[in-house]
């Protein structure tokens, strides 16, 4: 195993980049009054930096800790999360398993997907399961079953979404605000499965439960998926249902048909967006926040010198999926 956690030290950062903040400029902004600046965890690492990472992080230390030499996790044949597993398990010494839904891609090569040849190149071993088993991913006797089967590995959930992750992803909070000269408004970010919007609560809400405090401060988790109103419970489910309804919420209204769905409207903004601010966004997450969230600039959701951090989750890799 690699000497980067040979240890229990959380002290990545001499194999890492940082997550810088980047101040957007624009007419647009100026005219609406608001300060938006972008943390770009995109640069942390090319091929397993953003949102996955800061789940990844404590995961892997957990790992390592418990003398886990193998990670085994879900995903999709296109998951950004398989993407990034594979390349962290590789980079810190770790074997790696995916179990795949769906069928077979075979010949499984660049061109036919990007993904999963890359993961494959990494070293993880592809198992593929149908939808039916796929559903059981987070049952018990499921679980027991694929222990069985692949022994002592340390099992990631889809997305890799657990408490340790929700814990990672409240760095990024802490991240922020030692980097601004003050005190930003809101934070935003997208949303799959909440854990990334949970970790942001977690830390909001611990700040403004400190003593002499006044925090105001708000987060709002852009659904990638359809139908997202269900994030709510599972944002709660993380958060173990305490009462934090003032610190969040879901917007819903700017998934484009649904997950990993796109349409022109949004190709024209990623371009658009790309030309004015030099930044690159993924089509299935980050996108479709950014939309979201220049409509609620639109439509005056927010005052006049609000200060907005919008987090830049990464996944790049996944725009090979689209041709784009």
């Amino acid at each position: 195993m690699s000497d980067v956690i040979g240890h229990s030290s959380l002290d990545f950062s001499h194999t890492l980049a940082d997550s810088p903040l980047q101040r957007l400029q624009s007419s647009f902004l100026d005219n609406a009054g608001i300060q938006l600046y972008v943390k770009r965890d995109d640069l942390i690492h090319p091929q397993f930096g953003g949102n996955k990472w800061r789940k990844l992080k404590f995961n892997l230390v957990y790992a390592r800790d418990n003398q886990f030499d193998t990670l085994l996790t879900f995903g999709g044949a296109w998951s950004n999360h398989i993407y990034a597993t594979a390349a962290a398990g590789k980079h810190f010494g770790f074997n790696t398993i995916g179990l795949i839904r769906g069928e077979p891609h075979t010949p499984l090569n660049t061109n036919l997907n990007a993904t999963l040849s890359f993961a494959e190149e990494c070293g993880m071993q592809l198992h593929y399961i149908n939808r039916g088993q796929y559903r059981q991913k987070n049952e018990t006797s499921f679980l027991e079953k694929i222990k069985q089967q692949f022994g002592n590995v340390y099992i990631l959930p889809e997305g890799g979404s657990n408490s340790l992750a929700v814990k990672g992803c409240g760095e990024i909070v802490q991240e922020t605000n030692n980097e601004m000269n003050e005190a930003f408004d809101v934070i935003c970010c997208a949303s799959g499965t909440g854990a990334t919007l949970a970790g942001l609560i977690t830390e909001i809400e611990a700040e403004k439960n400190a003593p002499g405090t006044a925090c105001q401060k708000t987060a709002i988790g852009f659904s990638a998926l359809k139908g997202g109103e269900f994030l709510t419970t599972e944002v709660s489910n993380f958060l173990n249902n305490k009462n934090t309804a003032s610190s969040w919420c879901i917007e819903s209204r700017f998934h484009f048909g649904g997950y990993a769905k796109i349409n022109d409207e949004l190709i024209h903004f990623m371009r658009e967006f790309h030309s004015e601010y030099n930044i690159e966004l993924d089509a299935v997450y980050t996108a479709k926040m950014f939309y979201g969230l220049f409509e609620l600039i639109k439509s005056r959701r927010f005052k006049p010198g609000t200060v907005i951090v919008a987090v830049h989750s990464g996944g790049l890799q996944g725009n090979k999926g689209f041709n784009l």
